[in-house]
C-alpha cells in the first residue's frame, strides 16, 4: 500500500515505514503530523483525487530536524576576469510515515 502526498509544492510516493527528507517544519522531535493533502492511494486498486482524496490522511512521526551538506555554486565567465563563489544549506525535517488511512 502506498499514497502520494503533496507537501510543500512538492508530490512524494510513501509507504509505511519511510523515512522522508521534507522541507524545515519547525516542529519538536516525537511530534505527530497529519498529510491531509492525499493525491492517490493504491491498496491494491489506485483511488485517485480531484485534486485530494476525502477524508484521507497520511499520519507521520517527527524523527528530528537538521541541515544538509553545503551545495556550493560557482560561476566563471572565461576572460572577463568575473567570478561568483555562493552556497547554502537546505533545513530538512525527518519524518517517518507511521500509518495511511484512507
Amino acid at each position: 500500500m502506498y499514497a502520494i502526498i503533496k507537501n510543500g509544492g512538492k508530490q512524494y510516493k510513501v509507504q509505511e515505514g519511510d523515512i522522508l527528507r521534507l522541507d524545515k517544519m519547525g516542529l519538536e522531535p516525537k511530534t505527530k503530523v497529519e498529510f491531509k493533502e492525499v493525491l492517490a492511494i493504491n491498496d491494491g486498486e489506485l483511488k485517485v483525487g480531484a485534486p485530494y482524496l476525502e477524508g484521507a490522511v497520511v499520519v507521520g512521526e517527527v524523527i528530528n530536524e537538521g541541515r544538509d551538506k553545503k551545495v556550493l555554486i560557482f560561476k566563471k565567465r572565461r576572460r572577463k576576469d568575473s567570478k561568483l563563489k555562493r552556497g547554502f544549506r537546505r533545513d530538512f525535517t525527518r519524518i517517518k510515515i507511521t500509518a495511511i488511512n484512507a
